[in-house]
């Protein structure tokens, strides 16, 4: 097996207000983690004779509470990313990195309008990678090669590296398939506006499961796409492009096809 089963969730104390986040013990400071916890039991479902039956929402969250509480004893409520990794044998283990506080409800970037609405700020710089990517699944795993070999064609460093971005470089990276279909970011699930909607690429062209996505869809606040509606030629250059994920909640973003602004924070996450 040469993968293993990976969820990355967001630990913020501001989540507790937000009035959706919610799990069977009520207000949570983890971002959807019943979701999380419901595609990884699914995701090992599907091969049941390599990953071991046993993972529940209240062994995940034992372990996020057991990873936050080493990790803030001494330094007070500060959000992490946490990263956890099912392994083939049922073995759960978490690790966790800071990241920048979140100020209000991170789902709102999928109310906006760019018909009607005054555009956010900041905005995020989206690329289109230059060449298809034929090896992406809807399961979430620690095999990243194919998204860390997109960012770096656009000029972006693997997630986790430390090692500074291109100066041009974008803050993310939009995946194609071999028929020119858009799938996905490199860290994150994608939506265009499309008549008055928000519309995804559906699972069948190769995105991955999010959980945020499933969120959205289930909120109506996004719709799936039939299956080759968003393709490389239906996309425009400077056009607004909604971005989503488990650790960063909603961001927006505008396709650059030309040009690029390196903008900095996005690609730590």
């Amino acid at each position: 097996m040469s993968y293993a089963l990976l969820a990355s969730t967001r630990y913020d104390p501001l989540l507790m207000s937000c009035v959706w986040n919610n799990d069977i013990d009520g207000p949570s400071p983890y971002l959807l983690l019943h979701y999380q916890a419901d595609r990884l039991i699914a995701s090992a479902a599907l091969d049941e004779k390599t990953f071991r039956h046993g993972t529940t929402l209240s062994n995940v969250k034992a372990l996020c509470d057991k990873v936050v509480r080493e990790h803030n004893d001494s330094r007070g409520e500060t959000p992490l990313k946490i990263r956890v990794v099912l392994n083939p044998s049922g073995e759960l283990s978490a690790t966790v990195t800071p990241v920048k506080a979140f100020t209000s409800d991170p789902t709102l970037p999928s109310l906006f309008n760019p018909l009607t609405d005054v555009p956010p700020t900041p905005v995020l710089i989206i690329h289109i990678d230059s060449q298809p990517t034929s090896d992406t699944i809807s399961l979430k795993t620690t095999d990243r090669r194919a998204y860390d070999d997109a960012r770096i064609r656009a000029g972006l460093q693997p997630v986790g590296s430390l090692d500074p971005p291109a100066s041009d470089a974008p803050d993310d990276v939009i995946l194609y398939n071999t028929r020119n279909v858009v799938t996905e970011s490199s860290v994150c699930n994608v939506a265009f506006y499309r008549n008055c909607r928000w519309v995804t690429p559906p699972l069948a062209v190769g995105c991955i499961s999010g959980i945020l996505r499933r969120w959205l869809i289930e909120q109506h606040r996004i719709f799936e796409a039939v299956e080759d509606e968003l393709t490389l030629d239906s996309i425009k250059d400077d056009e607004w492009v909604l971005v989503s994920n488990g650790v960063i909640g909603c961001r927006l973003g505008r396709i650059k096809l030309h040009t690029s602004t390196n903008t900095g924070d996005y690609a730590k996450l």
